[in-house]
């Protein structure tokens, strides 16, 4: 039987570990990852699972020996954020090139510098494009759910990717919500047993890992990733459904809320989007046809499916919590806005970046963002591509 437990994010995903009792889980501690981990380590001291816990000294080193344990045979999960991401940079690209379908949760902080340990999406934003998977929680619960799912859409046979899953640092990681944690065998029984993909150690059939690759075969190696993604796309909405037949919560590539009717869109990743739920209640009940469409996939990118939910609105406005130097807008809207463009959708669209290392984005300023896209369905002027939200300017 599922219970359910006040839990903030961190200690959810690490429920969500022992359920899993990976083979290996390799970490270094960061905030606000920290706790994570910490808490998996007790399930392994007090013997509830079976992992090898191995205590690194880098987060450089941690991926590494989750690459290794991966390429032996092993399941294997671990957890980062911020500069711990970013120290590993080498070795992330590396997990995705050998097809390693290892399950990190990255607890999402703003990159140095300044040093800051608050919440952007600069981190998980800044490896989009290393080949992973990556999924977008909006809370406790959600993060708990996607990093089971992680581990059923990496190690499906026709993706073999590894998977990030993300949520807010501080905001929803260590924020106290009430969470549906599902039984051990239920959840055991959702992921199966691990089946291993051309194993180091399968001594009956030998294969080489880390070889030197130049033009001869590189591409059809980077080609081979492309495929892996494309089938991802199609694997990530069938495990949504068998989890929601076994634990009946509903997943997809986006949430959309009140936005069937909608003449006005806000897109907005993770935990904002509860904000911004209240908000387009409050003004719908005023008469504005307002909506909102949450991403949870963000790699794959569902670009085809986010056109067609937004293809008859009149402006969309995109909020970015990070920023891309020097590009037209942040990484959400630039991606969005090709999308849109390649599916012949006419909206109008504008960018908002906010909340950078951790300012807080409140009701009124999400509803200042609607009131500027109304002012543009009437006007059919954008006076301002990208705005920075709350900015002393």
């Amino acid at each position: 039987m599922s219970r359910f437990e006040a839990m903030d994010g961190n200690t959810a995903t690490a429920e969500a570990m022992r359920q899993v009792n990976p083979d290996v889980v390799a970490a270094y501690p960061i905030t606000p990852q920290t706790s994570t981990v910490q808490t998996f380590s007790q399930f392994v001291a007090d013997g509830e699972v079976d992992t090898e816990f191995i205590r690194v000294e880098s987060e450089h080193s941690a991926m590494s020996a989750c690459i290794g344990a991966s390429a032996a045979g092993g399941r294997v999960m671990t957890a980062t954020s911020a500069n711990g991401l970013a120290l590993m940079w080498e070795m992330v690209y590396i997990a995705a090139s050998n097809r390693a379908p290892i399950v990190m949760t990255v607890v999402n902080r703003a990159l140095s510098g300044p040093i800051n340990i608050h919440c952007d999406h600069s981190d998980s934003m800044g490896t989009r494009d290393a080949g992973w998977i990556q999924l977008f929680g909006e809370n406790p619960q959600e993060g708990y759910d996607n990093a089971i799912q992680a581990v059923r859409i990496a190690e499906h046979e026709d993706v073999l990717l590894p998977v990030m899953s993300m949520y807010d640092g501080f905001i929803t990681s260590h924020g106290l919500e009430r969470v549906q944690i599902e039984d051990d065998e239920a959840v055991r029984d959702f992921i199966g047993p691990f089946t291993a993909h051309d194993a180091l150690l399968d001594v009956d059939n030998p294969v080489t890992y880390g070889p030197l690759d130049f033009y001869d075969f590189y591409m059809e190696h980077k080609r081979q990733q492309v495929e892996a993604m494309k089938y991802a796309k199609r694997v990530i909405p069938e495990v949504a459904a068998d989890f929601e037949k076994h634990f009946g919560r509903r997943y997809g590539f986006f949430d959309e809320y009140r936005l069937d009717d909608a003449e006005l869109a806000l897109v907005v990743l993770s935990s904002t989007a509860g904000t911004a739920r209240s908000v387009v209640d409050s003004l719908r009940a005023q008469g504005l046809k307002v909506g909102l469409l949450k991403p949870r996939v963000f790699r794959p990118f569902p670009a085809e499916e986010l056109a067609d939910a937004l293809r008859d609105k009149i402006v969309v406005g995109v909020m970015d919590r990070s920023d891309s130097f020097g590009a037209l807008g942040g990484p959400l809207f630039v991606e969005l806005s090709a999308a849109l463009k390649t599916y012949d959708v006419s909206a109008k669209m504008v960018d908002y970046v906010f909340g950078l290392g951790g300012r807080d984005t409140t009701p009124s300023q999400i509803e200042s963002v609607f009131r500027d896209l109304a002012e543009m369905a009437e006007t059919g002027e954008i006076k301002q591509l990208v705005t920075y939200l709350g900015v002393r300017e």
